[in-house]
Parts: structure tokens; sequence; C-alpha cells
């Protein structure tokens, strides 16, 4: 579809589109869900893709912090918009975007803004400190292999759920102790490593309950997935975290050297095949979708 190019309101830049990473709530958008969900409204076209990677190509008024040219990075999180990050121009509010990971190429720096944020605003809500233990869920995913990375470096000790091939990367991004990612009793196992439970759990993988029931009493549990977070039993805080554009601490993390993780790069013409292949699940990073004649 052959769309205007947009052009940079006051606040803004618009981005030449270098990488756009393929999300799962890429997926539910295309479905209908968020739409059926009261989540946005129904319109003739809607724009598809949050990470976005490229060049500064056009500044709005009253943008002094980026410069054309300059590498950057940046989240689109409305979702009721009729133009995503799945386009050759991108338009973003500048304190959505942050300079791009210094000598990472554009299809890995577009992965880090939607899961490396969630990770890290997931990791705030916990509110933990050094020392303290924390159980990442789905670990060897996008947005738990952010969390045990970032939350090792806040100087937690980790507890990291992951299947027996994820155990040796798991335990490369900083997991002190690993659990089955298809124990029966996850609780059982992850208080007999830190008894009386983890101080907090960073649920990616939506297990509710069963991650719940892995904490101590007046613990913390926070979800990223929607409609997964539980009652909040034993005084537990509970938080479901919804992501928000944060340019400042985007730029924190493209300084930080993180593991970044692309599973397969196509052009942006086979974006449905990118989405079948991420609803098929077992990739490793995640799929980036580049402009057309750059692929």
């Amino acid at each position: 579809m052959t769309v205007p190019l947009p052009e940079p309101g006051p606040g803004q830049v618009r981005i030449r589109v270098e990488a756009a990473t393929v999300n799962p709530v890429d997926l539910v958008t295309r479905s209908g869900v968020l739409v059926e969900a009261g989540l946005m409204a129904a319109r003739e076209y809607t724009g598809i893709g949050w990470d976005v990677a490229g060049v500064v190509d056009r500044l709005g008024a009253d943008v002094a912090a980026f410069a054309p040219g300059q590498r950057v990075i940046g989240l689109r999180d409305l979702l009721d918009v009729s133009l995503g990050a799945y386009a050759e121009y991108l338009v973003l509010d500048a304190t959505a975007v942050a300079p791009a990971p210094p000598g990472a190429p554009a299809t890995e720096a577009a992965t880090l803004p939607l899961n490396g944020l969630t990770a890290l605003q997931a990791l705030d809500s916990l509110d933990l400190a050094a020392g303290d233990t924390v159980l990442v869920t789905g670990a060897a995913g996008a947005i738990g292999g952010f969390g045990v990375e970032l939350a090792a470096r806040r100087g937690l000790r980790v507890v990291a759920q992951v299947g027996a091939a994820d155990e040796e990367f798991a335990r490369s991004l900083g997991a002190e102790w690993i659990v089955g990612r298809d124990a029966s009793d996850l609780a059982t196992v992850v208080r007999r490593l830190v008894p009386g439970g983890v101080d907090g759990v960073l649920d990616t993988a939506g297990l509710g309950i069963r991650g719940l029931a892995a904490v101590r009493t007046r613990g913390a549990y926070v979800t990223v997935v929607g409609g997964s977070a539980p009652v909040p039993l034993r005084g537990i805080r509970v938080h479901q975290q919804w992501i928000s554009a944060d340019g400042a601490a985007l730029a924190g993390l493209a300084a930080m050297g993180l593991t970044l993780r692309v599973a397969d790069v196509l052009p942006l013409d086979r974006a449905a095949e990118a989405h079948e292949r991420l609803a098929a699940g077992g990739l490793r990073g995640r799929l980036v979708l580049v402009p057309s004649e750059a692929a």
C-alpha cells in the first residue's frame, strides 16, 4: 500500500526506516483482537510495527536533540495510528527516540526498543534491591533475555526459567540458577533453590498463579502478558506492565551494550511470512524487516 510521506509536526522526528522488528503485538494487531477488545478503533487501515532503527530524515519545529543524518532507534507506542514501523518513513515524537547503540547494525538495533524498555520498566516496577532474588520466566525470549541481563546488572540474583537448550545462554546473561521450562511444579523447584521464595517475579511467559506461588509473602510480581495478572495473594504486590515510550531510558539502554538477537532478516514485502514464522514459535531472537530494495 502506498500512503503519503508523513510530515513531522512540532516536537517530532521523521526517520528513514532501515529496520523494523516483528513482535507478537503485531500479530495481535493484524488479527483484529485489539479492536474487539476496545484498545483501538476500527479504521480504514492500521499501521503495524513498534520498533524502528534508521536515520533522521527531517526534524519538526523545536527539536534540538537530534540532527538530520543521525542514526537513531525509536518506539511507536500509539496503537491507534495509520502508519507503523513497517514503512519506509516513520514520524515519532522526539521523546520516543534515542541515539542508536554504537556500532550495532540497524537490524540488531531495531530489536531493542519494545523488548528492552518493557524489561526495564517491569524491573523498575518490581523495585528490588541489589542482592534480592528474582525469577524471570520465559528467560530465553526477547523480553525475558533482556530481563535476565538487566536484572543481573542491577546486582539481583536471577533464577531463569528456560528449556534445556537455552541454559548456557541464560547463564551467559547472568542467571545464577536455572529451572526447567516444563517443570510441573515451578514454585516447589524455585523454593528449593531460594528457601521461602524469590523476592520478585518478572513473568514474561504469562504463568499467572504458577509464577505467583514462587514469590515470598509480601514480595512482588510483574507480568508483561496482558490478562495474566493473578490475584495478589499473601500481600504480594501484583502489577500488569504496559509499555510506554521513553527516549531517555532507551538512550540509557542503547549505551549499555546489551545482547541483541536477530533470528532472521526479511524484506518488508515478506512481512506476512515473518508473521507466520513468529506464530509458529521456536525462534531465538526477533525477525527483522528491512525495506525491500535494501534486502
